[in-house]
C-alpha cells in the first residue's frame, strides 16, 4: 500500500507515491499537516475511541441506501450512484482509482469498513468543498467531525509532516504516554497498521487499522447482513 523506497535510512526515506492518487492523498495530508494538530497525546486519541467508533456507524446509513441490491457490498456502478447524489465531483479515473484503492479484498466490492476508509479518503481530498461539507452536514452530522479527527490524529503522529508515519515515529508518540509496555504496544499497533512491511505507514493503510482499533470488523459487517 506504500510508496517507493529510494534512500536506506529509515526516517530519511524519499518516499515516491506507486498511484496518482496516493500522490493526491500525500499532497492532501501535507496541507492539512500545515494547519497543525490539536491532539496532543497518544492516549487521547485512545480516550475517543468510542465517539469515533459511534461517528463512523453514522456511515452505515450511507452505506446501506447505496447498497442497491442490499449484498453487502458496493460495486462500482453503486458508487458511482453515491458520489452522484452526495455531489461528490470526481472523475471517472478517480472514481476507478479509489475504488481500486479501497477494494482490499479486490472482489469488486465495497464492504462497510472499505466504504469508511473510501469516505474519509473523499473527506480528505476534497475538505474545501462547500458542497460536499453541506451535504454531509445536513445528513449526517456526525461525519465530518469524526473523520477530522481521524485526519488530525494521522497529523500527529506523522511528525515530520513527509505524509506517511514510520515506526519511530509511532514509538515517540507511545513512548510520551508514560505506559510501561509502551515500546511493545507501539511495534503491535505500527504492525496493524503497515500491511505491507516495508516499514512506513500511509494514510489508508492507517484508516483500515484504526477501523479495527474502533471496533469495527468484517465480522460485524457479516453479522449484520445474516
Amino acid at each position: 500500500m506504500g510508496g517507493a523506497v529510494t534512500k536506506s535510512e529509515t526516517e530519511q526515506k524519499e518516499w515516491v507515491p506507486e498511484t496518482k492518487l496516493e500522490a493526491k492523498i500525500i499532497e492532501a495530508v501535507r496541507r492539512r499537516a500545515s494547519r497543525g494538530t490539536t491532539t496532543k497525546s497518544f492516549n487521547s486519541i485512545v480516550l475517543k475511541f468510542p465517539k469515533i467508533d459511534d461517528g463512523l456507524r453514522n456511515c452505515k446509513a450511507i452505506f446501506q441506501e447505496f447498497d442497491e441490491d442490499s449484498n453487502g457490498s458496493i460495486d462500482h456502478t453503486e458508487l458511482k450512484n453515491c458520489f452522484r447524489k452526495l455531489e461528490i465531483s470526481f472523475d471517472e479515473e478517480e472514481i476507478n482509482d479509489l475504488f481500486e484503492a479501497c477494494d482490499i479484498n479486490e472482489d469488486m466490492g465495497i464492504t462497510f469498513t472499505e466504504f469508511i476508509v473510501l469516505l474519509c479518503l473523499v473527506y480528505l481530498l476534497k475538505d474545501d468543498s462547500s458542497t460536499l461539507q453541506k451535504k454531509w452536514r445536513l445528513g449526517m452530522p456526525k461525519l465530518e467531525p469524526t473523520f477530522e479527527t481521524l485526519v488530525d490524529t494521522f497529523v500527529f503522529l506523522d511528525e515530520n509532516k513527509d505524509g506517511y508515519v514510520s515506526r519511530e515515529e509511532m514509538v515517540r508518540a507511545i513512548d510520551e504516554s508514560g505506559e510501561r509496555s509502551s515500546g511493545r504496544i507501539a511495534m503491535k499497533r505500527f504492525e496493524e497498521m503497515d500491511w505491507d512491511k516495508n516499514g512506513m505507514v500511509n494514510f489508508k493503510e492507517f484508516l483500515f487499522a484504526f477501523t479495527q482499533w474502533v471496533g469495527i470488523d468484517e465480522n460485524e459487517e457479516d453479522d449484520d447482513n445474516n
